[in-house]
């Protein structure tokens, strides 16, 4: 018997026909074979999308163009990075293959505008991103094709940063609305649910995978910190104590890790860190701006609807 179709995954099970009853007893995806980080640095000359080890190690240019590419985010499956780049005069999200095969695709084209920081619904079918095609920067959400975007927070202030929550329900973002950055969660509907940190300058939300906590960067202390709270906005502490500046916190899909920026000898390297604050470790040292963005690890970061397609498909295949 050949297979039939494209199979891709690895079906660890047993079928058993009785009486015409189809019994399937467990499934497993074929997920990419490393974790991966992916990241921005201007290395070779300006800035490019790049993937590595979590230890550092095996670095992969993606892209490679004479423009500007930033912000890159994995798809939840693993199979797409969106990012943001200014390769058509001005900044718009575009979506690759992980592997960098191909052509990205142009998913926004505002030429009044500048679109960034994309990051991908928990389910993989939308993307909320940042433009300023209102006139000030707002959140605004779109099919993962790029059709359908409409404006999540409409204010006159700035609103950046935006990162899911697990669900798919909320949305936490930055924003000056209260004449300082503060950190404040959204729902689809577009009414503020809450506002969160507040205490001093706070930046760039990055959400727990398991719901339970947000991470984000503050200056409260006189120095840029990574800093760590409660979904309720309380028990707000920080997680490094370095007199550098540390930026830009993202999770480990398993929740155990913190990747973050810090800027050492006029240059931002890349560290991880246990979600305690412990265990700091340097994963670049070059004399460039290394930025994390987005972290992907294939035995945790397969999506439960990617999972179930899977299912269906073998069922399908099995009955046949």
């Amino acid at each position: 018997m050949r297979f039939r179709g494209r199979l891709t995954c690895l079906i660890l099970s047993s079928a058993l026909s009785l009486s015409g009853v189809m019994v399937l007893i467990t499934v497993q995806s074929q997920p990419p074979k490393r974790a991966k980080i992916a990241f921005t640095s201007n290395r070779d000359g300006n800035f490019e999308i790049y993937l590595m080890d979590t230890d550092g190690g095996n670095i992969q240019r993606l892209t490679n163009h004479p423009a500007d590419d930033w912000q890159p985010a994995w798809s939840p499956d693993g199979k797409k990075i969106a990012f943001a780049s200014n390769r058509s005069g001005n900044f718009d999200i575009y979506v690759m293959d992980a592997e960098g095969e191909g052509e990205p695709k142009n998913l926004t084209d505002d030429p009044a505008a500048d679109d960034g920081s994309p990051a991908w619904s928990p389910d993989g079918k939308k993307i909320a991103f940042v433009s300023s095609r209102n006139g000030n920067r707002d959140i605004y959400v779109m099919d993962a094709d790029g059709k359908n975007i409409r404006n999540l927070t409409r204010h006159p202030a700035r609103d950046r940063s935006p990162t899911w929550s697990p669900d798919g329900r909320e949305i936490a973002f930055q924003s000056d609305r209260d004449k300082h950055e503060a950190i404040y969660v959204i729902d689809m509907d577009g009414e503020i649910v809450r506002k969160l940190a507040d205490q001093g300058d706070c930046w760039h939300p990055a959400w727990s995978p398991d719901g339970e906590k947000i991470a984000f960067h503050s200056a409260r202390s006189g120095n840029a910190e990574i800093y760590i709270m409660d979904v309720n906005g309380r028990n707000q502490h920080n997680l490094t104590h370095n007199p550098l500046p540390d930026r830009y916190p993202i999770w480990s899909p398993d929740g155990r890790q913190i990747a973050f920026t810090r800027l050492e000898g006029g240059q931002d390297e890349i560290y991880v860190m246990d979600v305690d604050g412990r265990n700091v470790r340097r994963l670049t040292n070059n004399p460039w701006h290394d930025v994390a963005s987005s972290w992907f690890d294939p035995t945790v970061s397969v999506s439960f609807y990617d999972k179930w397609i899977t299912i269906w498909g073998w069922l399908k295949w099995f009955s046949k």
